[in-house]
Formats: structure tokens, C-alpha cells, sequence
């Protein structure tokens, strides 16, 4: 999934784009898909003038009883309103919504902002409001809130941003999520609020934090090769089925560090796409893992520039995502 688009499902189920006031569609049922609510300010919005009118007239509208999956579109203007706008009444209806399972924030594609400018706030708040919930997703880090918590249900946990705040990947690394499955974490850029460090994810990387995580993504950072050489002596990767280390500045080095640190080869699969390696590095790759059955991505070079200055030449590298 790139984040230049949208999530065309959740939890299963395929998007649906509740309609404007001005549009009666026959509504499916409401268990049968994961409803997309959005408000644009600048659309023709009819009596939603704001976020809050449209979810309420979802509310007045759908049997939420029977609601599963929700996931956030725009909600007003990117630079100003942040996810609290959508939060809050979210959190106000949760007696309305037993059988939420799962929770996307930030269903905004490039079109409409860059991630970058997709401001969050405190998504515990949904965790807490919602103890069954299986599934919460975030897009866009920019005052990202989460502090360390506590939830008995929650599978899987997946934030796509250009830069996660260092308070925030810690309160993920130290909370209690004993159900957690996978987690995917996009840590981006300093440029963008992307400030965590490899000692950052020391809570994750430890053993026993989370015991049934099968899955883990450490995506998209600049400091990839320090992440993958940290990955490399982590207690936790010997309980994964499928490593993902893709989209960052993963160099020979990185790679050199995975190949000579803890084996690799009872993972099912190991994504290095959007890398920068020789290709000697990748043979060395393929040769030491694919003969194992593990199914390795090592597809599509990351993006570089080349800057001479008095006959020397630096070479800039970017991350998949960042602005």
C-alpha cells in the first residue's frame, strides 16, 4: 500500500464511501464493509459543515450496532484541524459502536495533502474507548501522541508516516499489547519529526514484550542500516514469521549486518524492497536465505542524487516517503 492512495479495505472488508447528503445510494449492510467518512471543506458539503455534521448524520443514518470497520478520510482543512476532530465524536458514540473491531485515522491520499501535513493527536484515546478493538491503523506522524498503554485485544498496530516522533515509537515499544501480531512502524526523517533512535525501539526489540507477534515492519527510516543491524541480534526475530526492513536507506552494510548476525532462515519472508544494495549483495541475499523457502523482496532501487564539490562527490539517498 503506497500512502499516495487509499485503503480500498479494512479488516477484511472493502471501502465504502458513506455518502454526501445530496446522494441517496442503497447503503449496504452495515457488517458487510469498512464505512470511509470523510468531510471536505471545500466540497459542496450541504448541512455537514463540519466533520461532527457528518458524523452524526452517520450515526442518525446506519444501523452502527452492526458496524465493524471505520476508516477516516479528510476531515477539515490538513494544516489546522488535527485527528482529535474525528477522536472525539468517535469516542462520545462508543456505546453506539459494540462491534468495532477495527479503526483507520488518516485516510488522506497525496492529492489531498502529504503525509507530512496530516496532523494526529492522542490515538490511544480510541484504545481506550474501544477494548475490543483488533485493529488500528495511522496515517501521518506530525503530533502524534502515544503514550504507553495497555489493551488485551489489539492484533495489529500500523503507522504509515514521514517521520514518527521518538516519544511516540517508545510508548509503542512499552506497551502491554499481549494479542499484538503485527506492527509496522514507517519511522521516516528528521526533517519531518522522524527523531527515534535505534534505543528508541529497545522495549520492542527485547524478548517477551510482545509474545504472539509474528510480523514486524521497520520501514522508511534514514538510519535503516543502524535499525537492521540492531534487528540483527534482537531476541524478538526468532518468534517472527516475516521481517520487513523495506523503503529506508538499507545499504550493504545493513545487509552485511542481517547475514552475519542470528539466522534468518525460518522466516517465511523478508522484505527489502526500495534498497541500495550491489548486486553482488543481492546474490549473497538470495544465496543464503532462498534456498530455505524464504521469500525475499529484494525489488526497486531508492532514489539518490549525486553532488560534486572541488572533484568530490557526495551521494544523497532518500527514504521512500518522507514530505
Amino acid at each position: 500500500m503506497d500512502y499516495a492512495e487509499n485503503h480500498d479495505a479494512l479488516h477484511g472488508l472493502p471501502a465504502f464511501d458513506f455518502p454526501a447528503p445530496d446522494e441517496v445510494p442503497e447503503l449496504p449492510e452495515p457488517e458487510t464493509v469498512a464505512w470511509r467518512l470523510s468531510y471536505d471543506p471545500y466540497g459542496d458539503s450541504g448541512p455537514d459543515h463540519n466533520f461532527a455534521d457528518c458524523f452524526q448524520r452517520f450515526l442518525d443514518t446506519v444501523d452502527t450496532s452492526r458496524v465493524r470497520a471505520l476508516i477516516f478520510g479528510v476531515w477539515g482543512e490538513a494544516y489546522e484541524d488535527d485527528s482529535s476532530t474525528v477522536i472525539e465524536p468517535l469516542v462520545a458514540a462508543k456505546d453506539r459502536l459494540p462491534s468495532i473491531k477495527a479503526v483507520f485515522i488518516g485516510d488522506i491520499d497525496a492529492e489531498q495533502a502529504e503525509i507530512s501535513w496530516i496532523q494526529q493527536s492522542d490515538v490511544t484515546r480510541v484504545l481506550d474507548a474501544f477494548p475490543r478493538l483488533r485493529e488500528l491503523k495511522i496515517r501521518g506522524g506530525t503530533g502524534l501522541v502515544f503514550p504507553a498503554v495497555t489493551h488485551e485485544h489489539l492484533h495489529t498496530l500500523r503507522f504509515e508516516s514521514g517521520g514518527l516522533p521518538s516519544a511516540a515509537v517508545r510508548g509503542v515499544c512499552d506497551s502491554e499489547l499481549p494479542a499484538l501480531e503485527r506492527l509496522e512502524m514507517w519511522l521516516g526523517v528528521s526533517q519531518y519529526g522522524g527523531d527515534a533512535t535505534v534505543a528508541d525501539l529497545g522495549g520492542l526489540l527485547s524478548e517477551g514484550r510482545f509474545p504472539e507477534l509474528r510480523h514486524l515492519g521497520l520501514q522508511n527510516s534514514e538510519i535503516q542500516d543502524e535499525i537492521a543491524t540492531a534487528v540483527a541480534a534482537a531476541p524478538v526475530v526468532a518468534q517472527l514469521t516475516s521481517l520487513d526492513l523495506s523503503m529506508g536507506v538499507l545499504t550493504d552494510a545493513g545487509a552485511e549486518a542481517l547475514l552475519g548476525g542470528q539466522p534468518l532462515t525460518h522466516l517465511k519472508a523478508l522484505d527489502l524492497h526500495y534498497n541500495f544494495f550491489s548486486e553482488a549483495m543481492e546474490q549473497r541475499l538470495r544465496e543464503a536465505l532462498e534456498p530455505s523457502g524464504v521469500e525475499l523482496d529484494l525489488s526497486e532501487k531508492g532514489d539518490e542524487d549525486e553532488d560534486e564539490d572541488d572533484g568530490e562527490v557526495e551521494v544523497w539517498r532518500y527514504t521512500a516517503v518522507a514530505e
